[in-house]
């Protein structure tokens, strides 16, 4: 299968193409703008490939998606490309809007007049549209709330999760009006390996391995669904493959957390892996900081409908796979330490100003 991804080089993305390369057998095409989140060095095990192929652009440029579409002609798409971290959101939501939105729009009307160009009957019957989409579309559930299902309203908080939103409404609206065959997944908080280093875990595995101190947004009390990321890769592949046409799913890792907890587990491990010197612990360094303006308490998933349909379960325990996550880190300082020299060094996004030079909390 022939099948075209978005945003390939960020970090779902990319584990999105080894998962499809290395496990499927499928052809790759990546098309991805290569913004600050994106890291080529996350596809070096595939980038030699006969089943993969590079095209740097930008999925608002209309004129170039229609082109990607006529050259590699696709069997499907998987619709990765967004901007995706909250704090920066909220210090600058054009980008948001602008690449999750009208990029999507662009997107979705170059694969409407791809799919309507189709002649073979066999190819318009195999093709989609997948897109990936989060649970933050959904809102903010109390403590005792169930967790978010197919059903539940949306209710964006964010400038984040609004342009998600917008963007699930659009391909949706793609389907009953112009007929193209699509599918939506919804994920919780993705965690492992080739993380960028401005969200919660991989900042404080970084900050934890260089005694700097571990921010903390408000009390740590934020709740969270923690899903390694190989596990949604293999879900999403699952959904595109063999997911209901107009049917969104909701992917999950089962993991209930606490920031706070979060950032106490990676304290303990790092106290383990790499420890600051006797008597003393990594949980010392935890600061808890302002909190980001209108963070949602919690999040949570309801996998059932995945796991019924699709016989998709998460294969990661969030014990054993945040271990190995912080092993990956401390053993891939190649990977990191170019970007902490570079685009970003741990500083706070989300304080609402145009220069936020203070040490960066969680999300």
């Amino acid at each position: 299968m022939k099948i075209m991804v978005t945003g390939g080089a960020g970090f779902i993305g990319s584990a999105v193409i080894r998962h499809l390369i290395h496990d499927g057998g499928d052809e790759v095409i990546n098309v991805d703008k290569l913004t600050y989140a994106a890291n080529l060095e996350s596809l070096s095990s595939v980038e030699n490939s006969n089943n993969y192929c590079l095209e740097i652009a930008d999925i608002c440029d209309s004129d170039k998606m229609a082109d990607i579409f006529k050259h590699h002609q696709p069997d499907a798409v998987m619709h990765l490309a967004a901007e995706s971290h909250v704090d920066r959101s909220i210090d600058g939501p054009d980008a948001f809007i602008q690449t999750n939105i009208v990029g999507t729009y662009q997107l979705l009307d170059a694969a409407h007049q791809y799919f309507k160009s189709l002649s073979d009957a066999a190819k318009r019957q195999q093709f989609r549209f997948h897109h990936v989409s989060t649970d933050e579309v959904f809102g903010a559930l109390k403590p005792t709330d169930p967790p978010f299902n197919p059903s539940t309203a949306y209710d964006p908080r964010s400038p984040y999760s609004a342009s998600k939103a917008s963007s699930d409404h659009l391909v949706m609206a793609w389907l009953h009006t112009y007929g193209l065959p699509v599918v939506l997944s919804n994920c919780s908080n993705n965690y492992g390996p080739h993380q960028f280093p401005e969200k919660l875990i991989p900042l404080i595995i970084l900050n934890a391995l260089e005694n700097k101190p571990l921010p903390v947004y408000g009390k740590g009390e934020n709740i969270r669904d923690w899903l390694h990321v190989d596990d949604h890769a293999q879900a999403l592949v699952m959904i595109l493959k063999q997911g209901r046409i107009g049917e969104n799913y909701l992917v999950g890792g089962d993991a209930e957390r606490t920031n706070l907890d979060v950032v106490r587990a990676i304290c303990d491990i790092m106290d383990i892996l790499s420890p600051i010197k006797k008597n003393s612990a990594h949980r010392e360094l935890i600061e808890f900081v302002t909190d980001r303006p209108g963070h949602d308490l919690r999040y949570a998933i309801d996998t059932s409908k995945i796991r019924k349909e699709l016989g998709w379960a998460p294969q990661h325990d969030f014990k054993t796979g945040l271990q190995d996550t912080v092993k990956w880190y401390l053993e891939n300082e190649n990977w990191w330490r170019p970007i902490q020299d570079g685009q970003y060094q741990g500083q706070r996004l989300g304080l609402n100003t145009k220069q936020s030079n203070n040490k960066q909390g969680t999300s």
